[in-house]
């Protein structure tokens, strides 16, 4: 099995990478400016294309659409949420996951059964919807909204797409009181990556399996 990991130099993607690996699968991981990984900077189009002829012309069995970036957390409705915060979220967390689909959808195609996880959160959801954290939250929206449209136009493919929350983790982004530990998501999302299946394409997903509320 072939995956490729986008942001996997760090946190969920990291640890996806390893416990991937562990269990015999060929990992890709790519990072922006990072040793040991291929480079790739998925807001960048040019970047995109040469990392696709990096790959080369093989399958690709699993896409996990991983790297995203969390600006907003504390800025303030009165006089934060500037125009390029939003601008700088949308392009790793929605239109970087697009280019990157994009450009390997001929690897994906080449696979038996190709895979596509996009890494969204709780935060996308339309009915759990506490306030605060507007980019951040409008990006995994409409991550899950590109999600759900991909499995439509893909099933014709087989290509299924499965949508995932990883858990509130204890990463970077997630903070030091975070619910679970950074292994126990990326085994939980290991399992489900390998579960998903055209019976599944466009399933909004917890870490552990269990549908999330759109």
């Amino acid at each position: 099995m072939r995956v490729v990991i986008t942001g996997a130099n760090r946190g969920i993607g990291h640890e996806l990478m390893k416990v991937m690996q562990a269990s015999g699968a060929d990992v890709v991981g790519t990072a922006r400016d990072v040793e040991g990984y291929l480079p790739l900077d998925v807001t960048d189009p040019n970047s995109v294309r040469t990392f696709a002829t990096r790959i080369g012309p093989d399958p690709v069995d699993a896409l996990v659409c991983n790297a995203g970036v969390y600006f907003d957390k504390h800025e303030s409705l009165e006089n934060g949420y500037p125009a390029d915060m939003w601008a700088d979220t949308l392009a790793v967390n929605v239109t970087g996951v697009f280019l990157t689909v994009q450009a390997l959808l001929p690897n994906l195609r080449k696979s038996s059964a190709g895979k596509i996880a996009i890494i969204s959160s709780t935060m996308a959801s339309q009915e759990r919807a506490p306030g605060g954290s507007y980019i951040y939250r409008a990006s995994k929206a409409a991550a899950l909204n590109l999600g759900r449209n991909l499995a439509k136009d893909l099933a014709k493919d087989t290509i299924s797409v499965g949508i995932y929350h990883p858990g509130w983790v204890i990463t970077d982004m997630g903070g030091s009181d975070a619910d679970i530990e950074v292994e126990e998501a990326a085994l939980g999302l290991k399992d489900q990556i390998n579960d998903l299946s055209m019976a599944k394409t466009g399933c909004f997903e917890n870490w552990d399996g269990s549908p999330h509320v759109f």
